[in-house]
């Protein structure tokens, strides 16, 4: 799934056909539990899955799946040049890190010729509107271009989540600045069979606004 409206790779085939995912070496970037990374071992790919947080792959450890498990920065890829067909990250890194531009030169780096990057963040304009699922979600409270980070902090003060907004011209902008080709921009529409509320995501406001951005980029060289 590449976002709470429930797209499914299967229908989208923003990585490819399923069938032509065989044997090609693929990375998932900010992989959590690796359930990307379980999928595309399923059809026949050869995944790799990198975190951040040790935790975060325990759990994919606990899980299971013979595939390699990496705990890495990835504006920092522990990988040589040219290393993978594929890269993907279902709402992993992007939204977290203050500087994408280092992540995408680093996925730049270690794809192939032809190689592709899709990663899928949370719909900038999200950020003009409450995260709340109800009516109160559905009035701007917020600048659209008002780029400071959301930020959650423990008793002592210390950040213990962030979040950085990226308009959509930021993040194009990003990508090209990479050397890397925006081939397609996808915004899924929220789909009847989805009835699901969770946290600010609802059928009310995914009816009206987008929530989600998958960004479909290419390395041509």
């Amino acid at each position: 799934m590449w976002g709470p409206e429930g797209l499914d790779e299967v229908e989208a085939e923003l990585l490819g056909p399923p069938e032509e995912l065989k044997g090609k070496d693929v990375l998932e970037i900010g992989a959590g539990a690796a359930q990307c990374s379980r999928w595309l071992l399923a059809q026949g790919a050869r995944p790799v899955a990198l975190d951040l947080s040790h935790r975060q792959l325990q759990h994919a450890l606990r899980i299971g799946g013979s595939f390699p498990l990496v705990c890495a920065d990835a504006s920092a890829l522990p990988f040589a040049d040219a290393s993978f067909d594929l890269v993907c990250a279902a709402y992993g890194v992007m939204p977290f890190v203050a500087d994408p531009l280092l992540v995408l030169r680093e996925v730049r780096r270690v794809l192939r010729p032809g190689g592709r990057f899709v990663f899928s963040t949370t719909h900038p304009i999200r950020w003009a509107f409450p995260d709340e699922p109800g009516p109160e979600g559905l009035t701007v409270s917020a600048s659209y271009f008002d780029r400071t980070p959301y930020v959650e902090q423990a008793d002592d003060g210390s950040a213990v989540y962030v979040e950085h907004h990226r308009t959509l011209g930021d993040r194009v902008r990003d990508i090209v600045a990479a050397d890397l080709r925006l081939v397609d921009l996808v915004e899924p529409e929220w789909p009847s069979w989805n009835t699901a509320e969770w946290g600010g995501w609802s059928p009310l406001r995914g009816n009206l606004i987008p929530g989600t951005t998958i960004f479909v980029c290419e390395r041509d060289r």
